[in-house]
């Protein structure tokens, strides 16, 4: 795996102008070979250095976002499973802050497509759903980019302390507030007057 991870990245460094294009395309076919996005935007980091290797990941992770945005009303099968894994893993009422899912994308192990289905969840139309990922796609590609080699170094205490730390951030850019609709909040049956 790794001989041919190596002789991707040295094929796609040797692309010259090209090399941009495909690393874009190559997030937008991530999915298909479930490759883990940090992986993505660390190799950006080695290929293209923390600036440009941000700005081609941020490219990449905003494209696709917004192709899983248009793409996952023809599966609905899996649009349901999304719905029922937000439903449990959200609650009833609570719905994450932009803040929030921009936060667990830090995280490794929480899906990239089932955040961007909370951005659907909490965004009114597909313009405030580009600029919601958009937004949300940025600490991640900053961070991995710039940081992934680094990142990389770290023993399992550690990461487990800013796991810890990334979660605990995530509750305190929680909305503080929660709506409740009239009928569940007094519990009022239809039938008695």
């Amino acid at each position: 795996m790794s001989e041919a991870s190596s002789a991707l990245l040295s094929w796609i460094e040797h692309q010259g102008i090209w090399a941009p294009l495909l690393f874009i395309v190559i997030h937008l076919l991530r999915p298909f070979f479930f490759l883990p996005v940090m992986v993505i935007c660390i190799i950006g980091g080695v290929l293209f250095g923390p600036v440009a290797g941000t700005a081609y990941s941020v490219i990449g992770t905003l494209l696709s976002s917004l192709l899983f945005y248009r793409m996952i009303r023809f599966v609905p099968s899996g649009f349901r499973k999304l719905q029922q894994m937000y439903s449990r893993w959200s609650g009833k009422h609570a719905k994450l802050t932009v803040k929030q899912v921009a936060v667990l994308r830090l995280i490794p192990f929480i899906h990239f497509h089932l955040l961007s289905y909370c951005l659907i969840e909490i965004s009114a139309d597909f313009k405030e759903y580009a600029k919601s990922s958009l937004v949300a796609n940025f600490p991640l590609a900053f961070v991995y980019t710039s940081m992934g080699q680094w990142i990389t170094l770290f023993s399992l205490p550690v990461i487990i302390g800013l796991v810890s730390l990334l979660l605990g951030i995530c509750y305190l850019l929680r909305r503080k507030y929660e709506v409740f609709v009239w009928h569940e909040f007094f519990h009022i049956s239809e039938g008695r007057t």
